[in-house]
Protein backbone atom coordinates (compact mmCIF):
# COMPACT_ATOMS: atom_id res chain seq x y z
CA UNK A 1 0.00 0.00 0.00
CA UNK A 2 2.84 2.71 0.83
CA UNK A 3 4.64 1.53 -2.48
CA UNK A 4 1.54 2.91 -4.06
CA UNK A 5 0.71 5.77 -2.18
CA UNK A 6 4.44 6.74 -3.06
CA UNK A 7 3.06 6.54 -6.50
CA UNK A 8 0.42 8.98 -6.54
CA UNK A 9 1.66 12.11 -7.45
CA UNK A 10 2.88 10.59 -10.61
CA UNK A 11 -0.27 9.02 -11.01
CA UNK A 12 -2.05 12.92 -10.61
CA UNK A 13 0.66 14.05 -12.71
CA UNK A 14 -0.07 11.61 -15.49
CA UNK A 15 -4.03 11.85 -15.39
CA UNK A 16 -3.87 15.33 -15.69
CA UNK A 17 -0.93 15.11 -18.64
CA UNK A 18 -3.30 12.60 -20.55
CA UNK A 19 -6.10 14.92 -20.32
CA UNK A 20 -3.99 18.46 -20.88
CA UNK A 21 -2.02 17.10 -23.54
CA UNK A 22 0.41 19.78 -21.56
CA UNK A 23 3.24 18.28 -19.48
CA UNK A 24 3.77 22.12 -18.20
CA UNK A 25 0.48 21.80 -16.53
CA UNK A 26 0.63 18.26 -15.14
CA UNK A 27 4.28 19.40 -13.94
CA UNK A 28 2.37 22.28 -12.08
CA UNK A 29 -0.45 19.90 -10.56
CA UNK A 30 3.02 17.56 -9.73
CA UNK A 31 4.00 20.20 -7.20
CA UNK A 32 0.89 20.61 -4.65
CA UNK A 33 0.14 16.71 -5.30
CA UNK A 34 3.52 16.28 -3.65
CA UNK A 35 3.21 19.12 -0.94
CA UNK A 36 -0.38 16.94 0.14
CA UNK A 37 1.35 13.71 0.22
CA UNK A 38 3.90 14.91 2.77
CA UNK A 39 1.33 16.63 4.44
CA UNK A 40 -0.51 13.13 4.46
CA UNK A 41 2.31 11.57 6.14
CA UNK A 42 3.48 13.92 8.26
CA UNK A 43 -0.15 13.96 9.88
CA UNK A 44 -0.51 9.95 9.98
CA UNK A 45 2.86 9.89 11.33
CA UNK A 46 4.00 12.55 12.98
CA UNK A 47 7.44 12.20 10.68
CA UNK A 48 8.37 12.12 7.47
CA UNK A 49 11.32 9.63 6.29
CA UNK A 50 14.40 11.11 4.75
CA UNK A 51 14.06 9.24 1.54
CA UNK A 52 10.81 11.22 1.17
CA UNK A 53 11.76 14.48 1.87
CA UNK A 54 14.73 13.97 -0.18
CA UNK A 55 12.65 13.21 -3.23
CA UNK A 56 10.20 15.35 -2.78
CA UNK A 57 12.86 18.30 -2.60
CA UNK A 58 14.07 17.17 -5.93
CA UNK A 59 10.44 16.73 -7.60
CA UNK A 60 9.50 20.22 -6.48
CA UNK A 61 12.85 21.81 -7.32
CA UNK A 62 12.82 19.73 -10.94
CA UNK A 63 8.85 20.64 -11.31
CA UNK A 64 9.87 24.50 -10.30
CA UNK A 65 12.51 24.57 -13.24
CA UNK A 66 10.22 22.79 -15.34
CA UNK A 67 7.72 25.35 -15.24
CA UNK A 68 9.67 28.11 -14.83
CA UNK A 69 11.88 27.70 -18.15
CA UNK A 70 9.13 26.09 -19.87
CA UNK A 71 11.16 22.82 -20.13
CA UNK A 72 10.40 19.37 -20.11
CA UNK A 73 14.18 18.24 -19.42
CA UNK A 74 14.07 18.97 -16.12
CA UNK A 75 11.25 16.82 -14.90
CA UNK A 76 12.47 14.30 -17.57
CA UNK A 77 15.69 14.36 -15.47
CA UNK A 78 14.19 13.98 -12.35
CA UNK A 79 13.35 9.81 -12.22
CA UNK A 80 17.05 9.96 -13.20
CA UNK A 81 18.64 12.07 -10.79
CA UNK A 82 16.41 10.25 -7.47
CA UNK A 83 17.27 6.56 -8.75
CA UNK A 84 20.70 7.77 -8.89
CA UNK A 85 20.97 9.62 -5.61
CA UNK A 86 19.55 6.20 -4.50
CA UNK A 87 21.87 4.27 -6.05
CA UNK A 88 24.72 5.74 -4.81
CA UNK A 89 23.13 5.72 -1.42
CA UNK A 90 23.06 1.70 -1.57
CA UNK A 91 26.44 1.45 -2.74
CA UNK A 92 28.14 3.58 0.17
CA UNK A 93 26.20 3.12 3.09
CA UNK A 94 28.25 0.14 4.65
CA UNK A 95 31.05 3.02 4.75
CA UNK A 96 28.73 4.46 7.00
CA UNK A 97 27.42 2.27 10.33
CA UNK A 98 29.18 -0.93 8.75
CA UNK A 99 25.33 -1.63 7.74
CA UNK A 100 23.75 -1.82 4.19
CA UNK A 101 20.90 0.37 3.63
CA UNK A 102 18.91 -2.56 3.01
CA UNK A 103 20.30 -3.76 6.35
CA UNK A 104 18.75 -0.77 8.16
CA UNK A 105 15.50 -0.42 6.40
CA UNK A 106 15.07 -4.18 7.21
CA UNK A 107 16.21 -5.33 9.52
CA UNK A 108 14.23 -5.28 12.69
CA UNK A 109 11.96 -7.48 10.36
CA UNK A 110 14.01 -9.85 8.87
CA UNK A 111 17.14 -11.55 10.46
CA UNK A 112 19.70 -12.56 7.58
CA UNK A 113 23.41 -13.31 7.58
CA UNK A 114 26.02 -10.45 6.24
CA UNK A 115 26.31 -11.90 2.97
CA UNK A 116 22.68 -12.13 2.09
CA UNK A 117 22.37 -8.33 2.85
CA UNK A 118 25.35 -7.31 0.71
CA UNK A 119 23.88 -9.25 -1.94
CA UNK A 120 20.78 -7.96 -1.33
CA UNK A 121 22.24 -4.43 -1.30
CA UNK A 122 23.70 -4.76 -4.36
CA UNK A 123 20.79 -5.77 -6.06
CA UNK A 124 18.99 -2.64 -5.41
CA UNK A 125 21.98 -0.48 -6.34
CA UNK A 126 22.02 -2.71 -9.61
CA UNK A 127 17.98 -1.63 -9.76
CA UNK A 128 18.38 1.93 -9.17
CA UNK A 129 21.20 2.67 -11.83
CA UNK A 130 19.02 0.56 -14.45
CA UNK A 131 16.29 2.37 -13.53
CA UNK A 132 18.13 5.71 -14.01
CA UNK A 133 19.59 4.62 -17.59
CA UNK A 134 16.37 3.21 -18.79
CA UNK A 135 14.76 6.85 -18.01
CA UNK A 136 17.16 8.40 -19.91
CA UNK A 137 16.61 6.55 -23.06
CA UNK A 138 12.97 6.16 -22.82
CA UNK A 139 12.91 9.82 -22.69
CA UNK A 140 15.73 10.58 -24.85
CA UNK A 141 14.38 7.85 -27.59
CA UNK A 142 11.07 7.95 -27.51
CA UNK A 143 7.92 10.95 -27.17
CA UNK A 144 6.96 12.58 -24.48
CA UNK A 145 3.59 10.66 -24.07
CA UNK A 146 5.61 7.72 -24.19
CA UNK A 147 7.74 8.67 -21.26
CA UNK A 148 4.64 9.98 -19.44
CA UNK A 149 3.05 6.28 -19.77
CA UNK A 150 6.65 4.81 -18.61
CA UNK A 151 7.07 7.24 -15.68
CA UNK A 152 3.58 5.49 -14.13
CA UNK A 153 3.59 2.20 -15.82
CA UNK A 154 7.14 1.49 -16.57
CA UNK A 155 8.69 2.45 -13.91
CA UNK A 156 5.87 1.05 -11.21
CA UNK A 157 5.77 -1.99 -12.95
CA UNK A 158 9.53 -2.42 -13.12
CA UNK A 159 9.91 -1.58 -9.30
CA UNK A 160 6.81 -4.32 -7.95
CA UNK A 161 8.62 -7.06 -10.40
CA UNK A 162 11.50 -5.85 -8.09
CA UNK A 163 10.13 -6.37 -5.07
CA UNK A 164 8.05 -9.54 -5.96
CA UNK A 165 11.73 -10.55 -7.01
CA UNK A 166 12.78 -9.03 -3.78
CA UNK A 167 10.18 -10.95 -1.48
CA UNK A 168 11.38 -14.18 -3.24
CA UNK A 169 14.61 -14.28 -2.65
CA UNK A 170 14.19 -13.27 1.00
CA UNK A 171 11.66 -15.64 1.71
CA UNK A 172 14.33 -18.32 0.33
CA UNK A 173 17.17 -16.93 2.91
CA UNK A 174 14.75 -16.78 5.55
CA UNK A 175 13.50 -20.35 5.19
CA UNK A 176 17.09 -21.85 5.72
CA UNK A 177 17.67 -19.46 8.80
CA UNK A 178 14.64 -20.65 10.52
CA UNK A 179 15.33 -23.64 13.13
CA UNK A 180 12.99 -26.36 11.73
CA UNK A 181 9.92 -27.46 14.13
CA UNK A 182 10.01 -30.61 15.82
CA UNK A 183 8.42 -33.21 14.45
Amino acid sequence: MKLLFDFLPIAIFFAVYHLTGDIITATAILIPATVIQLGVVWWRQRRIEKMLLITSIIVIASAGATIAFRDPAFIQWKPTVINALFGVAFLFSPLFGGQTLAQRMMGKAVSLPAAVWRRLNLAWVLFFFAMAILNVFVFTHYDEATWVDFKLFGMLGLTLLFVVGQALFLARHMSRSTPEEPS
